[in-house]
């Protein structure tokens, strides 16, 4: 098996992704908070997959040796250079996550929701009972956990997995339908900033951060048979929660629901 095989067992739930109804139903400035206020959540829990990967693959500890693959070590350190500390669209430093809370509150969507989670997490340091404590939607909660569950496993072929086939090998396409909406139902709303964290996404991941990943995937099974079901595994769960994710946003839209 390799990242060709896995490419091909997930694409029907990859067209899925891109073709999904939820792109076209963003039609007013309030269905637009709507998508930003639950996107969000998948926006900073990427960045748990990531450092899951830089805690397993990397040395972060003191003092400091060398640990594993250097090829690997150096996929991982570039990757969070641009995502921790990428130039922001003022060109400030800014992680993307900061990025993303300033698009929103460049076009008025609240992020209440997102700073009100993380504040129950830095109060019960315990992010499964803050995403059951939650008043997020069950969608939400279950994209939630399966992140963190397979970060908790701390098997990093699996995080690699739902980093690269959940996220970076998806988020150029998805992004690009994403962004052709918004540009043609938004046309004299200010998304300068919203526009710019996408555009920046799909040239990073689509240029450098997917195939990167994919050569992190490589490296990490080789030639074990289990760790590449595995792999294919966790792929296909990441994608059908991401399903799940767009369908509960589509939901609300479609019954005009606002929060």
């Amino acid at each position: 098996m390799n990242t060709q095989t896995v490419q091909h067992t997930i694409e029907d739930l990859k067209q899925q992704l891109l073709n999904h109804p939820l792109y076209k139903n963003v039609t007013s400035i309030d269905d637009l908070h709507v998508f930003l206020e639950y996107h969000i959540f998948a926006v900073w829990d990427f960045m748990s997959l990531l450092k899951g990967l830089q805690i397993h693959l990397t040395s972060v500890s003191i003092p400091w040796k060398p640990v594993g693959n250097p090829e690997i070590r150096y996929l991982i350190n570039e990757i969070v250079v641009a995502e921790e500390t990428d130039i922001a669209f003022d060109g400030s430093r800014q992680s993307h996550f900061e990025m993303y809370i300033d698009a929103m509150n460049e076009c008025g969507a609240t992020t209440n929701h997102i700073f009100e989670f993380l504040e129950n997490v830095e109060k019960t340091k315990n992010i499964f009972v803050s995403i059951k404590a939650s008043n997020l939607p069950d969608e939400v909660k279950d994209f939630l956990t399966y992140t963190f569950t397979i970060v908790e496993e701390g098997k990093p072929h699996k995080i690699a997995s739902a980093f690269t086939f959940g996220r970076e090998d998806l988020i150029p396409n998805m992004f690009t339908e994403i962004l052709r909406n918004f540009q043609d139902n938004f046309p004299s709303v200010n998304l300068s900033k919203l526009i710019y964290y996408f555009e920046r996404h799909i040239e990073l991941d689509a240029d450098e951060h997917g195939p990167m990943a994919m050569k992190m995937i490589d490296e990490l099974c080789e030639n074990d048979d289990k760790k590449w079901h595995e792999v294919e595994e966790v792929a296909v769960k990441a994608l059908e929660m991401r399903i799940k994710l767009w369908d509960a946003i589509n939901a609300c839209l479609e019954a005009k629901f606002v929060n």
